[in-house]
């Protein structure tokens, strides 16, 4: 028997209460099973693609963590110092770039450079602030990054979970599966079903052409010798999931920052806009139609509302769980729509209302 609405309304806005208990006064305790989670689910399909070549659920999961783990040492050694290495160089330098943009707009348009311009005094002033404030930002993040996800959380607990979730994955989704009210089952599995889509094209799809763009922007700017071209391949990277923003954002800050250093080499200058002209068009015609597909279920602005609001809400933690929570309202929103049109649909063909009559 079909529970009533109001029934069922109480459940979902006791679950809800639930989940914002939880981030509001958990937060920092459910961060590594949230990030061993996210590291489950991303993994997952690799698991499944293994088992389907004959490796038992155990020998998949050991392989993924042995190769996650080597993967993971790799960037500690490597890639992780550096960029925190070329942020620290990128903000120290910041006023000399702004003193040196300064002697070139005096050159060029002394107008608008004389000693009391708006603009020079502007200039003066975002870079030292950039100095003071973006030093505190980097001392900020590493602070705060060793305060909550401390060495212990990072090398132990999330591999633990993520290791226990992933081998147990299919298992608890059967069980989850048991516990729905069979007169309910089929719709809240098309539900699911459609959300576990739209964060597959998300996380899995765009997660991993943000990786392979930031991967391919670090290493072809350090090819042509831009002096911070790590970060700013790992900027470009990080924000590609919103559609063109990655690109331009990336390729204003990596010419920007080659004009100081090529002034004059014009054909080391027209290189760097040419790689962020091709990861443009490996993105819109290679990348994104391969591993995303043709709808993410995710607007721009929708997620970036998201992010924002769980960030400001719940910290790092609100920010983890803003994107499959977007993905789940989205996907209810876009149902309940539908149903409501339905509705109207059944109404106008069975004749029943004052609106079909007429």
């Amino acid at each position: 028997m079909a529970l009533p609405v109001q029934t069922q309304a109480k459940y979902w806005t006791l679950a809800t209460a639930i989940l914002i208990a939880a981030l509001w006064f958990l937060g920092d305790v459910i961060l590594p099973f949230v990030l061993g989670g996210a590291i489950a689910y991303f993994l997952d399909p690799v698991a499944d693609r293994l088992e389907a070549t004959g490796c038992s659920r155990v020998l998949a999961t050991a392989i993924i963590s042995v190769l996650a783990v080597l993967m993971f040492i790799i960037a500690i050694l490597l890639i992780v110092p550096s960029l925190v290495g070329q942020a620290v160089s990128l903000v120290n330098v910041a006023p000399d770039l702004f003193n040196q943009l300064q002697g070139f707009l005096t050159d060029r348009f002394p107008a608008l450079m004389d000693e009391s311009s708006t603009l020079r005094q502007s200039l003066g002033k975002l870079g030292q602030t950039i100095q003071e404030r973006g030093g505190e930002l980097v001392s900020a993040v590493v602070g705060s990054a060793m305060g909550i996800i401390n060495v212990v959380v990072l090398m132990v607990i999330t591999p633990v979970v993520a290791f226990y979730l992933l081998l147990d994955w299919d298992r608890m989704v059967g069980e989850i599966d048991k516990l729905l009210p069979r007169d309910h089952a089929p719709t809240v599995r098309k539900i699911a079903a459609e959300i576990d889509a739209t964060l597959s094209s998300f996380i899995r799809g765009q997660g991993t052409v943000c990786l392979i763009l930031g991967t391919y922007y670090a290493v072809a700017l350090m090819v042509v010798g831009l002096q911070f071209g790590l970060i700013v391949g790992f900027i470009a990277g990080l924000i590609t999931f919103i559609p063109y923003i990655g690109a331009l954002v990336g390729g204003a800050l990596a010419i920007g920052l080659g004009l100081f250093q090529f002034w004059g080499e014009w054909w080391t200058l027209a290189g760097v806009a040419a790689i962020f002209f091709a990861g443009q068009f490996l993105e819109g015609n290679i990348l994104t139609p391969k591993l995303v597909g043709g709808s993410v279920g995710l607007h721009p602005v929708w997620l970036l509302f998201a992010l924002s609001a769980f960030g400001a809400l719940f910290g790092f933690v609100g920010m983890l769980v803003a994107v499959p929570v977007a993905a789940a309202l989205g996907v209810v929103a876009r149902f309940g729509v539908a149903r409501y049109q339905q509705g109207r649909l059944y109404t106008g063909i069975t004749g029943k209302g004052e609106a079909a009559e007429d």
